[in-house]
């Protein structure tokens, strides 16, 4: 559908009503509650009618619509279900196609704040002095709160060579400081490994899920299996998740043949994922806390189901929905929830969050007590196969 804006009051009230009646015909066609909410209708064209006949200044059409697409969105209630202007849209899509620089930081949602997890050496980020309890207030002109993560890791991204202002706090300490970065091409790998220095059990760190982390995490169990590992501690703490389908080639290793995760659509179109289960022969503990969500959830989930491992630490972020990009007119776009992940075990954990087996809670700057308890766990697991 294309929009004809013109300056005149007479186009202002036409285009105005236009909006209403789409506004209604669209809420007709998806519920059909018409009587009992005639009178929000009602008020609906009122505010039309004094806008176009009281307000003070001039109206540019076009934001008032684009208002009212927005107002549609947050409306549901859904901080996933997002109204992307032209420039936010197009960020988003250099994010999906990987033809994208950044700062060299992962973040997460903490009490509702946009907070830094991480700042990686060498990178724009810790070069600007940003690190790990950093809250980021505002993302150039756009305030963070109520922004979802993958929204806000999409702002950040873009082409390199931008430049993008990050204005910070922090908990201790409340001053705003103004920050002006260039994005650059980042090269920092989703995952790390080792075996553990005196144990033989190896330590599996992701980060977050992108196409390049099944590669990764294949590359270094091979190295850790060669080094003698007997057990395997895979760590998905404050990771914010990512691409799906990576979540699922990774989960390859640690579950048995069968579904990894059921996606769930309100249009029945369901799908699962599957995997051939070529999982390794060793004990397995997993770290997850509060910060773990979206895709590491989903691997966490399938292993807790399939009892293919231990789970250690707080109970997981609950992420459990989809959502999809769709393209609307003038570059805009809709990122909308269609649908539910279920674990293996078609269990919801969408604002539920996963329980661990073992609960250990964890104070920011101490000795690690999650690590050391799952460390245990699988020591003890080790003697008892020997």
């Amino acid at each position: 559908m294309r929009y004809y804006f013109y300056r005149t009051r007479k186009w202002l009230w036409r285009g105005l009503v236009l909006l209403a009646v789409l506004i209604f015909l669209f809420v007709l066609g998806a519920g059909g509650i018409i009587a009992t909410n005639y009178k929000n209708f009602g008020n609906l064209f009122k505010v039309v009618s004094l806008i176009n006949s009281r307000y003070l200044e001039p109206v540019n059409v076009a934001d008032l619509v684009d208002g009212a697409i927005r107002g549609l969105v947050e409306a549901l209630g859904d901080p996933y279900s997002v109204y992307l202007d032209p420039k936010m849209f197009a960020q988003l899509e250099e994010q999906i196609s990987g033809t994208f620089g950044g700062l060299g930081i992962v973040v997460t949602i903490k009490d509702g704040r946009l907070t830094v997890v991480r700042a990686y050496p060498g990178t724009p980020a810790k070069r600007a002095g940003i690190t790990e309890g950093d809250i980021i207030v505002k993302i150039n002109d756009r305030d963070t709160k109520g922004l979802d993560l993958e929204t806000a890791v999409g702002l950040m991204r873009g082409p390199v060579g931008t430049k993008i202002r990050l204005s910070l706090t922090r908990q201790d300490n409340p001053v705003v400081r103004e920050l002006e970065i260039v994005r650059e091409q980042i090269n920092v790998p989703t995952a790390e490994g080792y075996i553990i220095p005196g144990t033989s059990v190896g330590y599996l760190a992701l980060t977050q899920f992108t196409m390049k982390t099944p590669e990764e995490v294949d590359a270094l169990l091979v190295r850790l299996q060669k080094q003698g590992m007997q057990g395997l501690l895979l760590d998905l703490r404050d990771n914010p998740g990512g691409e799906l389908r990576a979540a699922v080639k990774v989960a390859e290793h640690f579950i048995p043949r069968g579904p990894v995760v059921h996606i769930d659509y309100r249009t029945g179109k369901d799908e699962t994922y599957t995997v051939n289960g070529h999982k390794l022969d060793v004990p397995l503990a997993v770290l997850v806390n509060r910060a773990s969500a979206s895709a590491a959830e989903i691997l966490a989930g399938a292993i807790k189901d399939t009892k293919s491992g231990v789970l250690v630490g707080e109970k997981t972020f609950g992420k459990g929905v989809v959502q999809e990009l769709f393209r609307l007119d003038n570059g805009a776009g809709l990122k909308l929830t269609t649908a539910r992940y279920l674990t293996p075990a078609k269990r919801d954990i969408h604002k539920k969050g996963i329980e661990p087996d073992v609960v250990v809670s964890q104070e920011p700057g101490k000795e690690d007590r999650q690590l050391q308890k799952a460390l245990e766990i699988l020591q003890d697991k080790i003697k008892q196969a020997a």
